[in-house]
């Protein structure tokens, strides 16, 4: 099973991709985890990429093109895969299409998850990040045990800069203007399965787990 999974900040896509790995067995493909890997192993692939970043650039989408081929080729996709974060442009799900069809692979579903947006911004601004183990919390609907503390690694979490009202608003709307395309680009395909994912967490999971089980009779 090949899944692809999207949604605009604070819609669940961490929690989501977290269920579906562990509930299917299917390898978390995401280029943020990819290009930390490559970079702190110190490979031809993450020095290029850390010679971007250190410029303030965007890495470029030749190198996530080579990212993501080395990702696909390792032996722990036999069971499928989910990708997350990515493709975030129009231009770099049709560089996946002839990247799977290279490797005769193929999406088998795009989740979409959606939220209002007064639910986001709730959620956004509750949302308290830990430096270290990179666990997230929230202090409504899944604080830590201790006040301001990971309960995973006993660091110090924080709120990030872009957990902010004004910053949701500008993050909208740069996804909406990056990623519609992707997902009417899938629509095309027929591949799209919009879910309201303004339940609680185990709710918009029961969703997805009906969608995929319909996929596979």
């Amino acid at each position: 099973m090949n899944l692809l999974i999207v949604g605009a900040p604070g819609t669940g896509k961490g929690t989501m991709s977290e269920l579906l790995i562990k509930a299917y067995d299917i390898a978390h493909i995401s280029t943020g985890d990819m290009l930390r890997s490559a970079i702190n192993a110190k490979s031809a692939l993450g020095l290029k990429a850390q010679g971007y970043m250190d410029e303030g650039k965007l890495v470029p989408d030749e190198l996530i093109h080579d990212l993501i081929v080395e990702r696909l080729g390792r032996d722990d996709i036999q069971k499928g895969f989910l990708l997350d974060g990515y493709p975030r442009t129009l231009a770099q799900a049709e560089d996946l299409d002839h990247i799977l069809d290279g490797l005769d692979l193929k999406i088998d579903a795009v989740l979409d998850l959606n939220v209002d947006e007064e639910v986001l911004a709730k959620r956004i601004t509750g949302r308290r990040v830990c430096p270290d183990c990179g666990s997230i919390f929230h202090i409504h609907n899944h604080p830590p045990k201790v006040e301001g503390v990971c309960d995973n690694c006993g660091a110090k979490l924080y709120q990030r800069h872009d957990d902010t009202l004004e910053s949701l608003k500008t993050r909208l709307t740069a996804y909406h203007q990056s990623t519609q395309a992707v997902v009417d680009f899938y629509k095309e395909k027929g591949l799209v399965y919009m879910i309201d994912a303004n339940d609680e967490p185990s709710r918009v999971f029961a969703k997805i787990e009906a969608i995929l089980k319909e996929l596979h009779k």
